[in-house]
């Protein structure tokens, strides 16, 4: 059994995190959706309590007033602060008119992360995200920054959200080459219903040292069991939810249906099941969890106590198998077979492909 307290080394770092983060976009209900002020709080005061210690937020949710609610509640709690892990991104523009108000730019990325701290209320940042591809701005600009904000004490660790692999591993490369802060983490959409990052991210995360911390694992609510076949769904979330992801299609539900039944099973709910699938999965480090309620917080935390066996693993893995881009296929399969075929290397017995000499 794994507790939210269980930590786990983020990467290839000394940050520890806990294997559920909180993750904030949520807090503020300026859309109309979100939590209020007084439910993000004590959303905030249970996870803690718990032994959570990760809490990821961005400039951009609710338009900064994310960032305010927490930075609130720390101001009001003197010590607390330094106990958390307090991550949040940079990218969101939140200043029209203004072209390097936001961006991967050296003026953008300081005046956002100097805007964050001050709704923040704090004197740094423990994981500073860049939230996107600004394919404008050298990569080499944006990672000379962040090595500036680290030696100047304002970020603690450079982490990258959302970005394709070869930004990531160009960035990692470039500060290994120049001695910079290196990239600590990944920050990607990954769950049963969005397997795609199987094919270049999470392989090249766990080859460069970055721990991998996906966001909706529930994917927008799909694999909470509050989709019906018949087009309903239960709740106002759920509905803003499917406006954004819209609702289930047909080679979803095959998915969404055995999460649905191995939940029965185990008499739990479906998003406990999904959830417990995807921080078992290889290199992923702390699974961000959203929560406009304690309700939905206390339903994902339960998730630590669910194991999967490994038959319900193979099945969910087996029914949920996604269509990689090339050369993922020769990459997992192809590849190994014929440099190993016949042969049990690594604990893998591959199929035999190769002939032998002849000449």
């Amino acid at each position: 059994m794994t507790s939210v307290d269980s930590y786990i080394t983020l990467g290839r770092s000394g940050l520890r995190v806990s294997p559920l983060g909180l993750g904030t976009m949520t807090f503020g209900d300026d859309h109309g959706w979100g939590s209020s002020v007084e439910t993000s709080e004590a959303i905030l005061t249970d996870y803690l309590e718990r032994g959570g210690n990760l809490i990821d937020t961005a400039n951009s949710y609710t338009n900064g007033h994310s960032e305010k609610i927490i930075g609130d509640y720390f101001a009001a709690r003197p010590g607390l602060r330094d106990r958390v892990v307090l991550s949040t991104k940079f990218l969101t523009n939140l200043f029209p008119g203004d072209p390097n108000g936001g961006g991967g730019g050296r003026k953008g990325i300081i005046g956002q992360l100097n805007e964050s701290l001050r709704r923040l209320q704090t004197d740094y940042v423990d994981l500073y995200w860049l939230h996107g591809w600004d394919q404008g701005a050298p990569i080499e600009e944006t990672m000379s920054t962040l090595n500036d904000l680290v030696t100047a004490g304002k970020v603690r660790y450079i982490a990258l959200s959302d970005v394709p692999a070869w930004v990531a591993t160009q960035a990692q490369m470039i500060a290994a080459f120049r001695g910079w802060a290196p990239v600590t983490a990944l920050q990607l959409e990954y769950s049963l219903l969005e397997r795609t990052p199987e094919g270049e991210l999470l392989p090249m995360a766990q080859a460069l040292g970055m721990g991998v911390v996906p966001w909706s694992p529930l994917r927008g609510g799909k694999l909470t069991g509050k989709y019906t076949r018949d087009g309903g769904v239960d709740g106002d979330r759920a509905a803003v939810m499917a406006a954004v992801f819209g609702e289930p299609g047909e080679q979803e539900w095959p998915i969404i249906d055995t999460v649905a039944q191995i939940a029965k099973d185990l008499g739990v709910s479906s998003a406990e099941v999904a959830l417990a699938w995807v921080r078992g999965r290889p290199g992923i480090s702390s699974t961000l969890i959203g929560a406009r309620t304690i309700d939905q917080l206390h339903t994902n935390l339960a998730s630590l106590d669910v194991t999967l066996t490994a038959e319900q693993r193979a099945t969910l893995d087996e029914v949920s198998t996604p269509t990689l881009n090339f050369p993922a296929r020769f990459t997992t399969g192809i590849s190994p077979a014929v440099a190993f075929g016949g042969m049990t290397v690594d604990g893998t017995t591959y199929p035999g492909m190769n002939q032998g000499g002849k000449y």
